[in-house]
């Protein structure tokens, strides 16, 4: 037993990663207030996000999630568990909108890891994954390659 306290919370170091790495986030339910205070902030008062009657039958049921909100919900995931304190700079995303996602889906990601590249200055390297957003009927919802420049271990 030492004196010092574990650190608890801090995310993976580029040394963690490995090419081919599957990792599940935890899931989140999109609730309606979740929208409103997205749409408020954003200003993103587009109808299909404000009227939840707009365009019933055709494209989703209920009111309808921004894509940018289910996005950052689940980059906001991957911030407090896989990148906390570790993540240095999000670098580029490739994302492709899939489905619509609507008040009351739930929705996890599965991260995998394509590239883990180290810099040639300072102990970070730039990790690629690709990220498969996933609602609660197992349908890809949004698919998106990120790169990020993470630290490594001290």
């Amino acid at each position: 037993m030492t004196d010092t306290p574990r650190l608890v919370g801090q995310g993976f170091t580029w040394q963690d990663f490995a090419v081919g790495d599957r990792l599940q986030t935890l899931a989140r339910t999109i609730t309606e207030t979740d929208i409103i205070a997205f749409v408020g902030v954003t200003g993103m008062t587009e109808v299909l996000f404000t009227d939840q009657t707009f365009g019933q039958g055709v494209a989703a049921r209920g009111r309808v999630a921004p894509a940018a909100l289910t996005y950052t919900l689940i980059e906001g995931i991957q911030c407090q568990t896989l990148i906390q304190a570790t993540g240095l700079a999000l670098l580029e995303v490739d994302k492709k909108v899939l489905g619509p996602v609507s008040a009351g889906d739930t929705v996890h990601a599965i991260v995998e890891v394509l590239d883990v590249r180290p810099t040639s200055k300072g102990n970070r390297a730039v990790v690629t994954t690709r990220n498969d957003i996933i609602n609660q009927n197992g349908e890809i919802v949004i698919t998106y390659t990120a790169k990020r420049l993470v630290a490594g271990r001290e």
